[in-house]
């Protein structure tokens, strides 16, 4: 066959060969996957930079430090306020984990139901001046050996109880020996929930009473438009079964709002009267001397160990529970603590300050300033799983705390004096 390729074709041949011996597919490609590289570790420049300024300038603290020298239980502990402190990054931490605790509600599992962070229970509290003891869950069961310990209150009072019960069973191999003494699930009502550790015979047991004080029918006579009451002068009617308790922790807070009284049709009544313009404030005040009053006249303060913990602060953003947000904020508010202080834990405080005489019978647990910082800790949208005879408004839960989290550390605080008042008590050491 003849060859017909021209001087022309052999030109262009030619700069096609000039041109391939340099390979620019290859150089491309590299400078594509530098290009990459560099905005990735830009990226994580800029987002490590940022979690450092949060962590370090705002006096955070790596690694689960503690105070070197005086813990609570040493001698002179007793002058140091462990409300007084900051949170810790501690790896130890959290103390146990929710698929391993049958007895925390679908709404507390975060991480079960989708969360994909785990930063929100990595967190210790450190008071400024002392250590807290380190928790130990047998040894709080054996001191508990024959007792009983009550969580009496609202939900958020639930939610710690649900915590406990996770932190004491951690200890026991076989949870099946911890059980319902009324067989009945643990799951969302308007009852009460006692759960029996059958190798220390005691129990862990909680009581729903949201506004502590008792609410019910509306007395005969009463204004149009009364459809309950609350007995500012009478404690819930669960009393009687918990008065007997060896430990007891009150809450109250969330439901002393309008949205769950006066709108509702709810006022207050002391006596046979109901008193339509009492204000929210003046009623709070009068369910705390009902309660001091009821502890000091009621329960042997000598054996019983009674505490009251302060408001948990919401941190609903942008809204309430309809539209308020807070699913978004991954750590701690580093910040310093609000100047002022919840209106709740003031007028707790005010009652017992006017009643010096009563002021040791109840151990007020200031947890507000520490929880308030804690804005990551919340079930947000992963408050999943919602069940029983309570209903709860759409959107996000800026109110309750995932489990493991937050509460475990009012628990560590509850340990650390449940320890203080039975050494103070006893004449042997804890």
């Amino acid at each position: 066959m003849k060859n017909t390729t021209t001087k022309q074709d052999v030109n262009t041949i030619s700069r096609l060969d000039y041109f391939n011996q340099f390979n620019l597919v290859e150089p491309f490609l590299a400078f594509i996957g530098f290009t990459l590289f560099a905005c990735l570790f830009i990226a994580c420049f800029f987002s490590l930079n940022y979690y450092y300024q949060v962590l370090v300038f705002h006096g955070f603290t790596w690694f689960g430090a503690t105070n070197e020298g005086l813990g609570l239980l040493d001698e002179g502990g007793d002058h140091c306020d462990i409300y007084d402190g900051k949170w810790v990054w501690d790896d130890n931490y959290p103390l146990y984990e929710s698929p391993d605790c049958p007895f925390i509600d679908s709404g507390f599992r975060c991480l079960e139901n989708g969360r994909s962070d785990s930063f929100y229970t990595k967190w210790r509290w450190q008071p400024r001046a002392c250590n807290l003891p380190r928790f130990n869950a047998t040894k709080m069961l054996e001191k508990l050996r024959n007792r009983r310990i009550a969580f009496i209150g609202d939900s958020i009072g639930r939610n710690q109880w649900e915590s406990l019960l996770c932190m004491l069973s951690s200890a026991i191999p076989n949870k099946d020996s911890i059980y319902e003494v009324n067989g009945n699930p643990i799951t969302k009502h308007k009852g009460f929930l006692v759960f029996r550790f059958a190798h220390y015979n005691c129990t862990v047991e909680y009581y729903r009473a949201p506004f502590l004080v008792a609410q019910g029918s509306a007395p005969s006579g009463a204004p149009k438009g009364v459809k309950m009451a609350l007995r500012l002068d009478r404690m819930d009617r669960t009393q009687q079964q918990w008065v007997g308790a060896d430990v007891m922790v009150f809450n109250t807070g969330h439901w002393w709002s309008h949205d769950k009284t006066t709108n509702r049709g709810c006022f207050f009544q002391e006596g046979t009267q109901v008193n339509l313009k009492m204000d929210i404030g003046t009623a709070f005040r009068k369910s705390i001397e009902t309660l001091l009053d009821f502890v000091h006249s009621k329960v042997n303060t000598s054996k019983t160990q009674v505490y009251f913990r302060t408001y948990a602060p919401q941190h609903f953003r942008g809204g309430t529970w309809s539209n308020g947000h807070c699913h978004h904020i991954k750590l701690p508010d580093f910040g310093p603590f609000p100047d002022k202080t919840e209106e709740h834990v003031d007028i707790v405080r005010d009652v017992l300050s006017k009643h010096p005489g009563r002021e040791q019978v109840i151990e007020t647990m200031n947890v507000t300033p520490m929880t308030y910082q804690r804005q990551d800790g919340h079930t947000s949208l992963y408050h999943f799983g919602r069940g029983g005879n309570e209903t709860e408004p759409p959107g996000e839960d800026c109110s309750h705390w995932c489990l493991p989290g937050v509460p475990d550390l009012w628990n560590e605080l509850l340990y650390a004096l449940f320890l203080k008042w039975e050494s103070d008590h006893s004449s042997t050491p804890t």
